[in-house]
Protein backbone atom coordinates (compact mmCIF):
# COMPACT_ATOMS: atom_id res chain seq x y z
CA UNK A 1 0.00 0.00 0.00
CA UNK A 2 2.76 2.29 0.85
CA UNK A 3 4.37 1.71 -2.39
CA UNK A 4 0.81 2.47 -4.08
CA UNK A 5 0.87 5.55 -2.57
CA UNK A 6 4.14 7.16 -3.36
CA UNK A 7 3.49 6.09 -7.36
CA UNK A 8 0.39 8.20 -6.69
CA UNK A 9 2.37 10.87 -5.96
CA UNK A 10 5.14 10.03 -8.07
CA UNK A 11 2.78 10.46 -11.29
CA UNK A 12 1.30 13.85 -10.28
CA UNK A 13 4.89 15.09 -9.08
CA UNK A 14 4.70 15.97 -5.49
CA UNK A 15 7.45 15.42 -3.95
CA UNK A 16 8.05 13.52 -0.76
CA UNK A 17 9.18 14.93 2.93
CA UNK A 18 10.58 13.33 5.80
CA UNK A 19 8.68 15.93 7.86
CA UNK A 20 10.32 16.15 11.85
CA UNK A 21 8.71 13.78 14.29
CA UNK A 22 9.36 15.94 17.15
CA UNK A 23 9.58 19.96 17.21
CA UNK A 24 9.67 22.98 19.63
CA UNK A 25 6.14 24.09 19.88
CA UNK A 26 2.93 22.42 20.42
CA UNK A 27 -0.48 22.85 18.94
CA UNK A 28 -2.89 24.86 20.56
CA UNK A 29 -6.12 22.68 19.22
CA UNK A 30 -8.24 22.48 22.43
CA UNK A 31 -9.22 18.67 21.26
CA UNK A 32 -5.30 17.59 20.58
CA UNK A 33 -2.58 17.00 23.00
CA UNK A 34 0.98 17.08 22.29
CA UNK A 35 3.43 14.41 23.86
CA UNK A 36 6.32 16.10 25.34
CA UNK A 37 9.99 15.02 26.15
CA UNK A 38 13.28 16.51 27.39
CA UNK A 39 16.42 16.09 24.85
CA UNK A 40 19.39 18.05 25.79
CA UNK A 41 18.13 20.05 28.51
CA UNK A 42 15.33 21.20 26.13
CA UNK A 43 11.80 20.45 26.11
CA UNK A 44 10.49 18.98 22.66
CA UNK A 45 7.28 17.81 21.74
CA UNK A 46 6.16 14.45 19.05
CA UNK A 47 4.31 16.74 16.34
CA UNK A 48 0.38 15.34 16.29
CA UNK A 49 0.72 16.14 12.78
CA UNK A 50 3.45 17.29 9.60
CA UNK A 51 1.33 20.15 8.88
CA UNK A 52 3.22 23.46 10.70
CA UNK A 53 6.23 21.78 9.24
CA UNK A 54 4.93 21.28 5.35
CA UNK A 55 3.16 24.64 5.46
CA UNK A 56 6.86 26.19 6.17
CA UNK A 57 7.98 24.43 3.39
CA UNK A 58 5.34 25.40 0.88
CA UNK A 59 6.04 28.92 2.68
CA UNK A 60 10.00 28.77 0.88
CA UNK A 61 8.77 27.56 -2.69
CA UNK A 62 8.88 23.89 -2.25
CA UNK A 63 5.82 22.97 -4.37
CA UNK A 64 3.51 19.99 -4.26
CA UNK A 65 4.66 17.94 -1.10
CA UNK A 66 3.20 15.33 0.58
CA UNK A 67 4.24 13.38 4.17
CA UNK A 68 4.02 9.48 4.81
CA UNK A 69 5.12 9.34 8.70
CA UNK A 70 4.08 8.61 12.18
CA UNK A 71 2.88 11.24 14.70
CA UNK A 72 1.80 11.01 18.23
CA UNK A 73 -1.48 11.95 20.47
CA UNK A 74 -1.93 12.01 23.92
CA UNK A 75 -4.58 10.26 25.17
CA UNK A 76 -6.00 8.98 22.31
CA UNK A 77 -6.44 4.87 21.91
CA UNK A 78 -9.35 3.23 21.73
CA UNK A 79 -11.07 0.77 18.51
CA UNK A 80 -9.94 3.66 15.77
CA UNK A 81 -7.75 5.31 17.75
CA UNK A 82 -4.10 4.98 18.90
CA UNK A 83 -1.41 7.41 20.71
CA UNK A 84 1.22 6.19 17.47
CA UNK A 85 -0.15 5.90 13.97
CA UNK A 86 0.79 6.65 10.70
CA UNK A 87 -0.41 10.16 9.07
CA UNK A 88 -0.65 11.00 5.53
CA UNK A 89 -0.57 14.45 4.46
CA UNK A 90 -0.43 16.48 1.53
CA UNK A 91 -1.01 20.22 -0.30
CA UNK A 92 -1.40 20.94 -3.37
CA UNK A 93 -1.06 24.45 -4.89
CA UNK A 94 -3.86 26.28 -6.87
CA UNK A 95 -6.68 23.57 -5.31
CA UNK A 96 -9.75 24.01 -3.63
CA UNK A 97 -11.17 21.76 -1.28
CA UNK A 98 -13.65 20.50 -3.56
CA UNK A 99 -10.51 19.54 -5.70
CA UNK A 100 -8.60 17.92 -3.07
CA UNK A 101 -11.56 15.79 -2.59
CA UNK A 102 -11.97 14.36 -5.73
CA UNK A 103 -7.75 13.75 -5.62
CA UNK A 104 -8.16 12.10 -1.77
CA UNK A 105 -10.91 9.78 -3.96
CA UNK A 106 -9.03 9.28 -6.86
CA UNK A 107 -6.03 8.38 -4.04
CA UNK A 108 -8.27 6.12 -1.85
CA UNK A 109 -9.89 4.11 -5.13
CA UNK A 110 -6.12 3.41 -6.18
CA UNK A 111 -5.35 1.27 -2.99
CA UNK A 112 -9.09 0.20 -2.34
CA UNK A 113 -10.05 -0.31 -5.80
CA UNK A 114 -13.30 -1.95 -4.27
CA UNK A 115 -14.23 0.89 -2.27
CA UNK A 116 -17.72 2.28 -1.70
CA UNK A 117 -19.24 5.00 -3.63
CA UNK A 118 -18.53 8.16 -2.09
CA UNK A 119 -21.13 10.66 -1.43
CA UNK A 120 -21.12 14.24 -1.33
CA UNK A 121 -23.22 16.42 1.32
CA UNK A 122 -22.53 20.19 3.01
CA UNK A 123 -22.55 19.95 6.66
CA UNK A 124 -25.98 21.56 6.87
CA UNK A 125 -27.45 18.97 4.01
CA UNK A 126 -26.26 16.04 6.46
CA UNK A 127 -27.24 17.76 9.81
CA UNK A 128 -30.63 18.87 7.90
CA UNK A 129 -31.11 15.49 6.56
CA UNK A 130 -29.99 12.93 9.65
CA UNK A 131 -31.21 15.54 12.25
CA UNK A 132 -33.44 17.91 10.66
CA UNK A 133 -31.39 20.82 12.39
CA UNK A 134 -29.64 23.70 10.29
CA UNK A 135 -25.80 23.11 11.59
CA UNK A 136 -24.81 27.04 10.40
CA UNK A 137 -27.50 28.80 11.74
CA UNK A 138 -29.30 26.45 15.16
CA UNK A 139 -28.93 28.17 18.12
CA UNK A 140 -27.31 26.68 21.19
CA UNK A 141 -30.70 25.95 22.85
CA UNK A 142 -32.35 24.19 19.73
CA UNK A 143 -28.88 22.01 19.21
CA UNK A 144 -29.30 21.08 23.36
CA UNK A 145 -32.82 20.29 22.49
CA UNK A 146 -32.05 17.33 19.23
CA UNK A 147 -29.36 16.08 21.70
CA UNK A 148 -32.14 15.66 24.42
CA UNK A 149 -33.94 13.87 21.96
CA UNK A 150 -31.19 11.91 21.38
CA UNK A 151 -29.91 10.62 24.89
CA UNK A 152 -30.02 12.47 28.06
CA UNK A 153 -26.86 15.69 28.44
CA UNK A 154 -26.43 16.90 31.72
CA UNK A 155 -24.53 19.68 30.17
CA UNK A 156 -24.17 22.85 30.50
CA UNK A 157 -22.02 24.16 28.00
CA UNK A 158 -23.30 27.57 26.30
CA UNK A 159 -20.58 26.73 22.78
CA UNK A 160 -22.16 25.71 19.36
CA UNK A 161 -19.18 24.15 18.77
CA UNK A 162 -19.74 21.24 21.66
CA UNK A 163 -23.40 20.58 20.90
CA UNK A 164 -22.46 20.24 17.10
CA UNK A 165 -19.58 18.21 18.02
CA UNK A 166 -21.89 15.85 20.60
CA UNK A 167 -24.70 15.59 17.67
CA UNK A 168 -22.31 14.51 15.43
CA UNK A 169 -20.79 11.96 17.72
CA UNK A 170 -24.39 10.89 19.21
CA UNK A 171 -26.67 11.26 16.14
CA UNK A 172 -24.54 11.72 12.83
CA UNK A 173 -21.61 9.09 13.30
CA UNK A 174 -23.97 6.52 14.21
CA UNK A 175 -25.91 6.93 11.12
CA UNK A 176 -23.39 6.91 8.71
CA UNK A 177 -22.01 3.28 9.84
CA UNK A 178 -23.59 2.12 6.35
CA UNK A 179 -22.64 5.19 4.28
CA UNK A 180 -19.30 6.73 3.09
CA UNK A 181 -19.10 10.22 2.13
CA UNK A 182 -17.51 13.50 1.91
CA UNK A 183 -18.43 16.26 4.42
CA UNK A 184 -17.81 19.69 3.59
CA UNK A 185 -18.63 23.17 4.27
CA UNK A 186 -18.41 23.25 8.07
CA UNK A 187 -20.15 25.93 9.89
CA UNK A 188 -17.30 29.10 10.54
CA UNK A 189 -17.27 28.45 14.29
CA UNK A 190 -14.97 25.16 13.72
CA UNK A 191 -13.19 26.34 10.43
CA UNK A 192 -9.67 25.37 12.55
CA UNK A 193 -7.07 26.55 9.59
CA UNK A 194 -9.52 26.52 7.09
CA UNK A 195 -10.33 29.82 5.00
CA UNK A 196 -13.75 31.00 5.25
CA UNK A 197 -16.11 31.54 2.36
CA UNK A 198 -19.72 31.69 0.83
CA UNK A 199 -21.67 29.13 0.12
CA UNK A 200 -25.24 29.71 -1.39
CA UNK A 201 -25.46 32.62 0.21
CA UNK A 202 -24.44 31.79 4.08
CA UNK A 203 -20.54 31.76 5.74
CA UNK A 204 -18.80 28.58 6.05
CA UNK A 205 -15.70 27.59 6.18
CA UNK A 206 -13.85 25.51 3.75
CA UNK A 207 -12.77 22.15 5.12
CA UNK A 208 -14.35 18.56 4.65
CA UNK A 209 -13.92 15.08 6.38
CA UNK A 210 -13.86 11.88 4.60
CA UNK A 211 -16.33 9.49 6.46
CA UNK A 212 -16.52 5.78 5.40
CA UNK A 213 -18.47 3.21 7.81
CA UNK A 214 -19.03 5.78 10.37
CA UNK A 215 -15.09 6.71 10.90
CA UNK A 216 -13.32 9.78 9.87
CA UNK A 217 -10.61 8.92 7.20
CA UNK A 218 -9.77 12.56 6.44
CA UNK A 219 -9.75 15.81 7.29
CA UNK A 220 -8.71 18.93 4.56
CA UNK A 221 -8.62 22.54 4.37
CA UNK A 222 -8.65 25.21 1.78
CA UNK A 223 -5.81 26.70 3.58
CA UNK A 224 -6.00 29.65 5.63
CA UNK A 225 -2.96 32.00 4.16
CA UNK A 226 -3.55 35.14 6.23
CA UNK A 227 -1.33 35.52 9.23
CA UNK A 228 -3.17 37.60 11.12
CA UNK A 229 -5.90 35.67 11.20
CA UNK A 230 -4.25 32.37 12.25
CA UNK A 231 -2.38 34.26 14.82
CA UNK A 232 -6.10 35.25 16.16
CA UNK A 233 -7.17 31.76 15.82
CA UNK A 234 -4.53 30.34 17.86
CA UNK A 235 -5.44 32.59 20.43
CA UNK A 236 -9.17 31.72 20.60
CA UNK A 237 -7.61 28.27 20.97
CA UNK A 238 -5.97 28.91 24.15
CA UNK A 239 -9.30 30.88 25.70
CA UNK A 240 -10.87 27.39 24.68
CA UNK A 241 -8.12 25.89 26.59
CA UNK A 242 -8.51 27.63 29.47
CA UNK A 243 -12.18 27.76 29.87
CA UNK A 244 -12.00 23.81 29.87
CA UNK A 245 -9.16 24.00 32.33
CA UNK A 246 -6.53 22.85 29.86
CA UNK A 247 -3.23 24.44 30.13
CA UNK A 248 -2.17 27.23 27.10
CA UNK A 249 0.19 26.39 24.58
CA UNK A 250 2.53 29.03 22.80
CA UNK A 251 1.49 29.48 19.32
CA UNK A 252 4.42 28.19 16.63
CA UNK A 253 5.60 31.41 15.57
CA UNK A 254 7.81 29.83 12.77
CA UNK A 255 4.12 29.05 10.84
CA UNK A 256 3.04 32.57 11.55
CA UNK A 257 6.58 33.68 10.17
CA UNK A 258 5.92 31.40 7.13
CA UNK A 259 2.20 32.74 6.51
CA UNK A 260 3.58 35.98 6.96
CA UNK A 261 6.59 35.54 4.14
CA UNK A 262 3.58 34.27 1.96
CA UNK A 263 1.77 30.58 1.55
CA UNK A 264 0.92 30.33 -1.49
CA UNK A 265 -2.79 29.16 -2.06
CA UNK A 266 -3.17 25.75 -1.61
CA UNK A 267 -5.63 22.45 -0.32
CA UNK A 268 -3.84 20.10 2.25
CA UNK A 269 -5.38 16.86 3.74
CA UNK A 270 -4.77 14.58 6.53
CA UNK A 271 -5.33 11.00 6.46
CA UNK A 272 -5.54 8.47 8.70
CA UNK A 273 -2.84 6.06 6.84
CA UNK A 274 -3.57 3.43 9.38
CA UNK A 275 -7.09 3.24 9.35
CA UNK A 276 -7.29 3.11 5.34
CA UNK A 277 -5.75 0.09 6.07
CA UNK A 278 -7.90 -1.44 8.26
CA UNK A 279 -11.04 -0.45 6.34
CA UNK A 280 -9.51 -1.72 2.95
CA UNK A 281 -9.03 -5.10 4.60
CA UNK A 282 -11.88 -5.41 6.20
CA UNK A 283 -10.92 -5.08 9.89
CA UNK A 284 -12.74 -4.32 12.76
CA UNK A 285 -10.38 -2.03 14.48
CA UNK A 286 -7.45 -0.18 13.47
CA UNK A 287 -4.91 -2.04 15.48
CA UNK A 288 -5.18 -5.00 13.52
CA UNK A 289 -3.37 -2.98 10.44
CA UNK A 290 -0.12 -2.68 12.74
CA UNK A 291 2.47 -4.80 12.78
CA UNK A 292 2.47 -4.00 16.77
CA UNK A 293 0.16 -2.40 17.89
CA UNK A 294 0.69 0.44 20.93
CA UNK A 295 -0.01 -2.18 23.49
CA UNK A 296 2.11 -4.63 22.52
CA UNK A 297 4.99 -1.92 21.28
Amino acid sequence: MRSTVRDFFAERQVLEVAAPVAGARAVTDPQLESIPFRVMNETRYLQTSPEFALKRLLAQGSGDVYSLGTVFRNDEQGRWHSPEFTMLEWYRLGFNHHDLMSEVESLVHSVWPSMPVLERLSHRELYEQILGVDSLSASVEQLKDRAQNLQECPFTETSRVFWLDLLWVIGIEPALQDRACFVYDFPIEQAALARLGDSEGRAVAHRFELVIQGVELANGFWELTDADEQHGRFEADNQHRECSGQPRVKPDERLLQALRAGLPDCAGVALGFDRLVALSSGYRQVSDALALAWDQA
